[in-house]
Order: C-alpha cells, then sequence, then structure tokens
C-alpha cells in the first residue's frame, strides 16, 4: 500500500491538522509517513497545503510529483494542484467552495459538501473533519477508529473541548463518502 495526497485549502481551514491526524494514524496502524507541510506568509486567508505519503514500504522521498489524491478545501489551491494528480486519480472537492465545472474528468470524483455539513453540525471549522472523515472512508487509508484515536495526541489540549465535535464530523464525512 502507498498513498500520496495532497491537501490544500487556506489558512485557517485546518489543512495542517488535517495532515497530521492522517499521519499519526497511519503511524498508529504500523505504516511508514511523510507529512510535509508548506504555508503561506499570511496567518489566516493565504496558501496552506500538505503533502502526506502513507505506505507498507519505507518511503524515498517526501516529495510527491503526481499524487495520488487530492484534497481540496478552496478553489485556489485546487485549481493549482489539480494538474498534478495522476490520471485515474482522486479528487476530492469540497463542494462548496469549488466549482464544480473546473474538475478535471479524467479522475474519479467524491463531491463533499464539507462547510454545509459543518453547519450543519454546528460549527463550520469542523469542515476539514467532515472532508478528512470522507478521504479515510473512500480511500481505505486509515480506519476512522485511527483517526478518532489520534484525535487526544494530535489536537493540542485546548482544543480537547471540540474531540467530540471532532469525532461527529469524521464519521458524517464517512456517511458522505458512502452515500456517495
Amino acid at each position: 500500500m502507498h498513498e500520496e495526497v495532497i491537501m490544500a485549502g487556506t489558512g485557517g481551514q485546518g489543512i495542517m491538522i488535517m495532515g497530521q491526524l492522517l499521519a499519526h494514524a497511519a503511524m498508529l496502524e504500523g505504516r511508514h509517513v511523510v507529512w510535509f507541510p508548506s504555508y503561506g506568509p499570511e496567518a489566516r486567508g493565504g496558501t496552506a497545503d500538505c503533502t502526506v505519503i502513507v505506505s507498507t514500504d519505507e518511503i524515498g522521498s517526501p516529495i510527491s510529483a503526481t499524487p495520488d489524491t487530492l484534497v481540496g478545501m478552496h478553489q485556489f489551491l485546487f485549481s493549482r494542484f489539480q494538474p498534478s494528480v495522476k490520471p485515474g486519480g482522486r479528487l476530492i472537492v469540497n463542494s462548496s467552495l469549488i466549482d464544480l465545472s473546473t474538475v478535471r474528468d479524467d479522475c474519479q470524483v467524491l463531491i463533499v459538501p464539507a462547510n454545509t455539513a459543518a453547519e450543519e453540525l454546528g460549527n463550520v471549522r469542523a469542515a476539514n473533519m467532515i472532508i478528512l472523515g470522507a478521504y479515510a472512508s473512500s480511500t481505505g487509508a486509515v480506519a476512522l477508529d485511527s483517526l478518532i484515536a489520534s484525535l487526544p495526541e494530535v489536537l493540542p489540549p485546548h482544543r480537547h473541548k471540540f474531540i467530540p465535535l471532532n469525532e461527529q464530523a469524521l464519521l458524517k464525512g464517512a456517511e458522505l463518502a458512502r452515500k456517495e
């Protein structure tokens, strides 16, 4: 098993936490992992992306020129990274913020209204967990249980009060992926 994913959005959308949770969950499952973050200079609203590579074998490079999957949370970076996804790869699209007419047709596409679903849960900031749950469910890269077990390890203590919401959002994302 070897999965290369780029998670891309803007600062404040929880892109780095998504990548850290995926990496931690994969380590819990005994996999080799690389987490490679990239930030724009702005604290909120700037670019934010990370590459996560999960493999049963040793990983030779932290760089992914042709990722298997792109998780797009915002139009700007989705448009930037979409061309690099290998043909036949996966595009997991936050349809709340990405124009679906811009999505390639040579990839598997999972449409997730992450912001809308998070608002239904009572907190739009849970959109990242919605789409992470959808990613895990649709790819099988890690188990949802491993993501949930990673929450208290990855989230800083002052964010632990949001663990129940994040768990609920992960499960909602998985449910949305199964329906799609």
